[in-house]
């Protein structure tokens, strides 16, 4: 498996909120090789803003994302960034602590993503819309 691939690594926004639940995740988990790299790289490649002043078209935690096939446009999929203890996959909610997860944490609608799909392909996918950001909706305690 390896670290999801972003196709912009500079476009990447991150809440202040979102950032210290992160870093508690990280604290309190143990995680591979891999998936530590790919939460420093999150961190690292993030531009922190205020809760309150991230953009609408910004993947949060607890967004719902229309995603839609890079290699097949008519292809979608509907997914929540979720935390770990959240996760369902088998009805679109994801781990943020996942390649998926972190692939779309802080990405902006219309931007590629990538990562390694659980066979080892690689998937790469485009932010269509977002159904729902907690932020935009007012819920900043989520």
């Amino acid at each position: 498996m390896s670290n999801p691939l972003p196709s912009h690594p500079e476009l990447r926004v991150l809440t202040e909120l979102d950032e210290v639940r992160l870093r508690r995740l990280r604290d309190r988990q143990t995680l591979s090789g891999e998936l530590e790299a790919a939460l420093a790289a999150v961190f690292d490649q993030a531009d922190l803003v205020p809760t309150r002043e991230v953009p609408p078209d910004v993947v949060t935690m607890l967004s719902r994302v229309v995603l839609q096939s890079a290699d097949a446009p008519a292809q979608t999929q509907v997914l929540t960034v979720a935390y770990p203890a959240d996760a369902q996959p088998e009805r679109g909610v994801v781990s943020v602590l996942s390649p998926l997860g972190l692939a779309l944490l802080g990405r902006r609608v219309g931007q590629q993503v990538g990562w390694s799909a659980p066979d080892g392909t690689l998937a790469r996918w485009r932010i269509a819309s977002l159904d729902y950001q907690p932020e935009a909706a007012g819920h900043f305690s989520v």
